[in-house]
C-alpha cells in the first residue's frame, strides 16, 4: 500500500512540475514557439532580444525556435498558436497582446510568455489582477508610466485645450492606456475626445476628425497605429497638430516626442524568463508580469521641425530603426 502511494505522488509531482513549467526535454534540447503579430521595429526587436537571451542561457545548439508572423491578424495568431499546440513545443512566446491572447485561450499546459503587452488583467479579461496572472502565463510589460505621459502633452503643448487620444477600437490595451490619460488631462482641465477607428478603413476619416478637434494628439501604444504611422503623419503635419506618441517606433513615424522603453531590453527580460523555466525548472504560475524600468525621452527631430517646435531640455534625438 505504501509503495502505490508512493508511485501515485510520484506521478502527482512529475504532472505537478510538467504544468508548472519545468523542464520538459530530456535531452535538455528545446523548441519554442513564437508568435509575433506583425512586422514592427518595436516587436522585431522585442523577438530578437527574447531569442539572444535564450541562446546565451540554453545555448544556440539546445534550442529551436519555430517563429511564425501573423501578419496583423488576430485570427492567424489562433491557427499559429494551435500549430504550436499540437506540435506540443516547450514554450511559447507571444509578442503583442493578440497572440498573448490566442495562446491563454489555446492551452493550460504549455508555458506562455507574452512581450509587448501593456496591461495583462485586460488583454486576458482577468479580474482583481494584482501583476501574477497565476496559471500557465507570464511575461514581460512594455507599459510606461501613463501619468508621466499625460503630463508630456502639457509639457510639449501648453498652450492645448483640447487633446484627442487616438487609437484602434480592436486593441482593449490601448483603450486602458487612452482612459487613464484621459483622466489625467481631465484633471489638469484639457478638454479630451475618444478618437477610436475600428481598423485601417475608418483611419482616415476619425483622424482627420481628431485634427479638426484638437490642439494635440496623444496615441498610445497600439499596434494599428505603428503600422500606420506614417498615414497618421500624413493627415496630421499638415493640419499643424503634434502627436504624442507612446512608444518610440509610433513617435519615429509620427510623433513629436515619447517617453518609451527599449523593446529589446524587453524581449530579452522575457528571454531570461524563458531560461527560468526551461533550464532551471520555475514554477511559471508564480512568476510576476516582469518590467523594464529603464526609459528613454526621445523627441523626432524632422517632425519638430516641420511643425516649429523646440525640443525640450531632458530629450534625446530619436534614431529612427533601419
Amino acid at each position: 500500500m505504501k509503495k502505490l502511494l508512493a508511485i501515485i505522488c510520484a506521478v502527482m509531482l512529475l504532472v505537478t512540475l510538467t504544468a508548472c513549467g519545468a523542464p520538459a526535454a530530456d535531452d535538455g534540447k528545446y523548441v519554442i514557439g513564437i508568435c509575433q503579430l506583425t512586422p514592427h521595429p518595436a516587436l522585431d526587436k522585442a523577438t530578437q532580444g527574447f531569442k539572444d537571451a535564450v541562446i546565451k542561457g540554453i545555448g544556440a545548439e539546445n534550442i529551436t525556435f519555430d517563429f511564425q508572423d501573423a501578419a496583423g491578424e488576430a485570427s492567424t495568431c489562433s491557427t499559429i498558436i494551435n500549430g504550436f499546440v499540437a506540435s506540443d513545443v516547450d514554450l511559447i512566446m507571444a509578442n503583442a497582446t493578440p497572440a498573448v491572447a490566442a495562446a491563454f485561450n489555446a492551452t493550460d499546459s504549455i508555458p506562455i510568455l507574452g512581450t509587448s503587452v501593456t496591461e495583462y488583467g485586460v488583454a486576458l479579461g482577468l479580474k482583481d489582477f494584482s501583476g501574477t496572472v497565476g496559471e500557465n502565463v507570464s511575461g514581460t510589460s512594455d507599459l510606461a508610466d501613463l501619468t508621466k505621459q499625460a503630463q508630456m502633452i502639457v509639457d510639449w503643448c501648453p498652450d492645448a485645450k483640447k487633446v484627442a487620444l487616438l487609437y484602434c477600437s480592436a486593441e482593449p490595451n490601448s483603450k486602458y492606456q487612452v482612459d487613464v490619460v484621459k483622466a489625467e488631462l481631465e484633471k489638469k482641465g484639457i478638454e479630451c475626445k475618444i478618437s477610436a477607428f475600428t481598423d485601417t478603413s475608418d483611419l482616415f476619416s476619425v483622424t482627420t476628425e481628431a485634427c479638426n478637434f484638437a490642439d494635440a494628439i496623444y496615441v498610445p501604444t497600439d499596434n494599428t497605429v505603428a503600422n500606420n504611422a506614417t498615414a497618421i503623419d500624413s493627415i496630421c503635419r499638415p493640419a499643424g497638430v503634434p502627436i504624442i506618441a507612446g512608444e518610440a517606433g509610433i513617435c519615429a513615424g509620427c510623433g513629436i516626442a515619447t517617453m518609451s522603453i527599449d523593446y529589446y531590453d524587453l524581449g530579452y527580460l522575457t528571454g531570461e524568463m524563458a531560461v527560468q523555466i526551461l533550464k532551471d525548472g520555475a514554477d511559471i504560475t508564480k512568476m510576476p508580469i516582469a518590467y523594464v524600468e529603464e526609459v528613454s525621452y526621445l523627441y523626432n527631430e524632422d517632425i519638430c521641425t516641420a511643425l516649429g517646435i523646440t525640443p525640450l531640455p531632458g530629450y534625446d534625438k530619436l534614431v529612427p530603426a533601419e
